[in-house]
């Protein structure tokens, strides 16, 4: 589950201002309804969707995070439940050892007893190899939270993600 921290500059994402502008161009056009699928595989909550694809079209890619991140903000605890429960748990690569596995269904297994939903954690900008160490990291740290305190990092990360995957959406996806 890796994902690339959005740079200030469209050169930096390794595509140009004119190939950025024509993938917000075409994210901008699409039906609403396209809009909003596409949406849902940033954030799985149809409200975060369904605001996002009404505020179109952007100007460029830093107003679409920056929209990004105020309908997150605005997300009541029912639009972050049902973003969590879109949610896939960050997983290892199929050859990483069975015992790393184990660790990390372990680790899910005893987060979601404690807060009851599944980790989600943006990994930008961490190398794959390091990814395993991260999730694992993470959930260590996290499990020391009080509730409140985890309801708003797991907010953020996914507003974190939400932001790397329009990223990826608008530079790739269209």
């Amino acid at each position: 589950m890796q994902h690339r921290r959005p740079p200030q500059v469209s050169g930096a994402l390794g595509v140009s201002p004119a190939e950025l502008a024509a993938g917000l161009a075409r994210f901008n056009e699409a039906p609403s309804a396209t809009a909003e699928a596409a949406l849902l595989e940033c954030c799985g909550s149809r409200r975060w969707a369904h605001r996002m694809a009404a505020h179109r079209p952007f100007p460029d890619l830093a107003s679409l995070l920056a929209a990004s991140d105020e309908a997150g903000y605005d997300l009541a605890p029912e639009d972050i439940r049902e973003a969590l429960d879109a949610e896939p748990a960050p997983l290892l690569h199929h050859d990483a050892p069975r015992a790393a596995h184990l660790a990390l269904q372990a680790a899910h297994a005893a987060y979601e007893s404690r807060f009851g939903h599944s980790f989600v954690i943006c990994l930008d900008p961490c190398p794959p190899s390091q990814a395993a160490d991260q999730v694992l990291a993470g959930i260590r740290v996290r499990l020391t939270h009080e509730v409140d305190e985890e309801r708003a990092v797991t907010a953020d990360e996914l507003r974190r993600l939400a932001r790397s995957r329009l990223v990826e959406l608008v530079t790739e996806g269209w």
